[in-house]
């Protein structure tokens, strides 16, 4: 009998497993890794607007002005070559220069610090963080987190059902997927794999919209001897290391060449 109950059981699991597989599988674009994706793209932009919201009323966004400006044309440029119009692509500057940081929401929402601006030696390295948090949107690595929390929690059914209302169960998933508890109520690191993902997609489209990718490099080796001296909101979301670095140059030679053909030099 127990043995029965166990097969059952197991059986059970693995028909969840299969649905899961069936019903939630995704390619990210660049890189072709299979993801597990349980929301709609619909879902996802709902979500993160949901996280915006909060965001724009905890921190002081800067509505005009020089940096607001260079963010939005750089975001915009390497938006534009994606092809992808379908995200809700929008920019913002945080008026905090003590903070050194950037994120991105799922749907297309950047948030770009003062501080992080001020720690940027040039346009091409900012052009390199603001490419790296589209990466992520592009990627829908914020989507693949509520997917792979609801998983945990939940069959698929019961999965799609709440997130279609925002009941309470699905809004928590979220919350903790996004990483809407840590400080500020929005921000949990990505996984180290998304990371670089995040990063090779940056490369590519910031060659593309001919911004040197080589910038990448340098602002990280900039990050990884300001985080010894002193830690930083943005190392504590994207560690930066010697492993990240060495993956940035072996990505280089590709993304080279798509900064040659935009006319860079």
């Amino acid at each position: 009998m127990q043995i029965r109950s166990m097969i059952t059981r197991y059986g059970c699991l693995v028909a969840l497993a299969l649905l899961l597989v069936a019903a939630g599988c995704a390619v990210a674009p660049y890189t072709g890794r299979s993801q597990l994706m349980l929301v709609s793209p619909q879902q996802e932009l709902a979500l993160g607007n949901q996280a915006a919201e909060q965001v724009l009323q905890k921190e002081r966004v800067v509505r005009a002005g020089p940096q607001v400006e260079e963010v939005k044309a750089i975001g915009r440029r390497i938006a534009t070559v994606t092809g992808r119009q379908d995200f809700d692509w929008q920019f913002f500057v945080v008026d905090d220069s003590e903070t050194v940081n950037a994120f991105a929401l799922p749907g297309g929402k950047v948030f770009v610090y003062t501080g992080l601006l001020q720690a940027a030696r040039s346009r091409d390295e900012v052009a390199a963080v603001i490419a790296h948090e589209i990466g992520h949107v592009l990627a829908r690595h914020g989507g693949e987190r509520v997917s792979n929390v609801l998983a945990a929690q939940m069959g698929q059914q019961a999965a799609m059902a709440a997130l279609g209302d925002m009941s309470p169960t699905a809004t928590q998933a979220a919350n903790v997927a996004f990483g809407l508890g840590a400080q500020y109520g929005y921000i949990l690191p990505f996984s180290r794999k998304q990371e670089y993902e995040a990063d090779y997609i940056g490369l590519i489209t910031m060659a593309q919209a001919g911004y040197d990718p080589r910038a990448a490099v340098s602002f990280w080796q900039t990050m990884m001897q300001r985080g010894k001296a002193k830690p930083s909101e943005y190392l504590s979301t994207h560690p930066s290391d010697q492993n990240r670095i060495a993956e940035l140059q072996r990505f280089m030679p590709e993304a080279m060449q798509y900064y040659y053909r935009a006319g860079g030099r």
